[in-house]
């Protein structure tokens, strides 16, 4: 019953998946010795638009793959309970403006600065979360193939901020100074219950999150362009 509601609200989705893939613009910085000499020689308006084009396809699509999860693996009496318990998101305590007067406040740094820390996050969740999948029963390939997507694209990001960051505010290679082995665990072998919920919360908390990283890209980009008419 659920997969096919999955299937059937998710039609659109699997005409949209390989377009996608094809319409994406390449980020990847990385040269053949692993350092990042691809992405400075894109001019640093173009490299913005293609971060922001990344953020938002990442975000569109671990929007969907949340959905399909949701139909297939949590029944409602379940999504109000995750609702209720309030489970924390692993970034909640990252030092990252929330509301719309506090990141109207935070300068272009902190706001790129916030993208990284983000993203730097999230990379070894969603690798977590590829091997947590591969033990559910009859979980679709759409589903493992958009994990693994957004995962690899997440890295691509990555990348792209890193040199954005180099070129906007002439700084070196950096990563965020915040500890990250305190924001995520694993917490040895959990009922498989415990699995779905875990994974649900991550996949709705990185949605989340994607959407903030968007956010914050296009208040940047909007600031290059006209800083008084930014909201």
């Amino acid at each position: 019953m659920h997969l096919m509601r999955a299937i059937k609200q998710g039609q659109w989705a699997v005409l949209l998946w390989p377009y996608l893939l094809i319409t994406s613009i390449p980020l990847d910085c990385r040269d053949e010795q692993g350092g990042l000499s691809r992405c400075p020689s894109i001019s640093q308006e173009k490299l913005l638009d293609r971060v922001i084009q990344h953020a938002e396809l990442i975000y569109r699509v671990s929007e969907e793959s949340c959905s399909l999860f949701e139909e297939m693996f949590i029944p409602f009496p379940l999504q109000l309970q995750r609702n209720q318990a309030g489970y924390p998101c692993i970034t909640k305590a990252l030092p990252i403006p929330s509301s719309k007067s506090e990141i109207q406040q935070i300068s272009d740094k902190w706001l790129l600065h916030s993208v990284l820390m983000l993203v730097q996050s999230w990379i070894e969740p969603l690798v977590y979360l590829q091997t947590t999948m591969n033990r559910y029963d009859g979980v679709p390939d759409m589903l493992l193939n958009k994990t693994k997507w957004v995962s690899e694209k997440l890295m691509s990001l990555e990348q792209g901020v890193v040199v954005l960051i180099k070129k906007m505010l002439d700084e070196g290679m950096m990563t965020t100074t915040y500890n990250e082995q305190g924001l995520f665990q694993d917490d040895g072998q959990p009922e498989m219950l415990e699995y779905v919920m875990r994974d649900y919360t991550l996949l709705s908390c990185f949605k989340k999150d994607a959407h903030k990283m968007e956010i914050l890209l296009k208040l940047l980009k909007c600031r290059q362009n006209d800083i008084h008419s930014c909201a």
